[in-house]
């Protein structure tokens, strides 16, 4: 079996270290020194040359002005981009593109698909419901339009191409204030999961600031009688569910990145760093911790490719796919949090000096961590599918 990376994705990853290689984790305030958010917009120049270099279209078709690769390639190129902290919505946008261009009609992804291709239009997700406990989905209501509120749900609705109706609160939407369209899971009165794509400036859509861990500007996005057309909500069964362990799986890519840099780091300083006339990292108790974190990354690397390939191959398996997302957001969600909480030990009292940016990789470790689910969340849910799938 090879389990190597075809040359498409090397590329990928190549390019996306070249353009990587000129951003400093530091090029936005700390977080630990701004009152609100780090900043109002993304890191525009870097978008640029995302775009630039089609690393934005990675996963759409050639059709679309896309690369034509694989959910893999870009869990690979979010993995560089967690290890400078890079402001831009790459996994958002990219994730719902992809799903876009899986699950919606062909005019829709005509329309929106080139554009995210040229870093034109930002997409966005709200995954996190009302409370971010609670599945997303149904934190918003979706009705036909004909049928007006309060009447009851026919079969077919929407079919006619009268539009739809959507009510609800999204709470900590990432990149809300910059991106053009939000893809909004929502339920209907029959209770099946859909998804809509709401252009950020529809009437009725209201947004309040929120403020991450990381410091980055969030969102609560409030829908009141918002009406979208029918061609842009997404009824296909299984799409939101799709949508959502392609994001929980970027997530992981993010915390691998992230932890990589954070141990390169701690090796580094524990390497110069000195007592008694040794450096630390050659003392007993300095050098378990390592390794122990070290094996963290690893099985984090290996959870993440086997969720990332069934996400790529439409695999079966013996459990869904989204047993292996979860399994991938467990370690992700534990190991990321003892490798940053490792290295913050093992660099003592400097690893809190805001002049050194081991912190903001801290504050961004949180923030990932408890993103689309905390592991006990993800535990519960592979205690759902494997009671659901009983093996053997």
């Amino acid at each position: 079996m090879d389990f190597t990376f075809t040359e498409e994705q090397r590329a990928a990853v190549e390019a996306a270290r070249a353009v990587f290689s000129d951003v400093a984790p530091d090029r936005a305030p700390s977080p630990a020194l701004t009152p609100g958010a780090v900043a109002k917009d993304i890191d525009r120049e870097l978008w640029q040359e995302l775009a630039r270099t089609d690393l934005l279209g990675l996963t759409l078709s050639p059709d679309h002005g896309g690369a034509g690769l694989d959910p893999i390639a870009l869990c690979l190129v979010l993995r560089e981009s967690a290890k400078v902290l890079a402001r831009v919505p790459l996994l958002e946008s990219c994730a719902v593109a992809t799903t876009v261009q899986r699950y919606a009609e062909d005019g829709l992804a005509a329309e929106l698909l080139p554009r995210v291709a040229t870093g034109e239009l930002i997409l966005t997700a709200a995954a996190n419901g009302r409370s971010g406990h609670d599945p997303a989905e149904l934190a918003v209501t979706a009705r036909p339009e004909s049928e007006g509120e309060g009447s009851p749900q026919g079969v077919g609705a929407g079919a006619d191409g009268s539009g739809w109706v959507l009510d609800g609160v999204q709470t900590a939407v990432p990149w809300a204030r910059v991106a053009d369209r939000i893809a909004v899971p929502a339920h209907t009165a029959r209770g099946r999961a859909v998804l809509a794509l709401v252009p950020r400036t529809r009437d009725g859509v209201t947004l309040e600031d929120q403020v991450s861990t990381s410091g980055e500007l969030l969102a609560e996005v409030r829908f009141d009688a918002v009406r979208v057309e029918a061609r842009e909500l997404i009824e296909t069964e299984g799409c939101w569910d799709w949508l959502r362990s392609l994001l929980t799986t970027g997530t992981c890519a993010l915390a691998l990145g992230l932890g990589e840099r954070v141990l390169a780091m701690t090796a580094e300083y524990t390497g110069k760093r000195e007592q008694f006339g040794f450096p630390v990292a050659t003392f007993q108790a300095v050098a378990v911790q390592a390794a122990d974190r070290y094996i963290d990354l690893r099985a984090m690397e290996a959870t993440l490719w086997q969720a990332a390939w069934r996400l790529s191959a439409d695999a079966g398996g013996p459990l869904p796919a989204a047993a292996d997302v979860a399994v991938a957001k467990i370690w992700a969600s534990d190991g990321v949090r003892r490798v940053v909480q490792t290295a913050q030990h093992l660099h003592g009292g400097f690893g809190a000096d805001t002049d050194y940016p081991l912190h903001r990789f801290h504050a961004w470790a949180k923030q990932i961590e408890l993103s689309l689910g905390p592991a006990t969340a993800h535990e519960e849910a592979l205690g759902d599918l494997l009671a659901a799938h009983p093996l053997g």
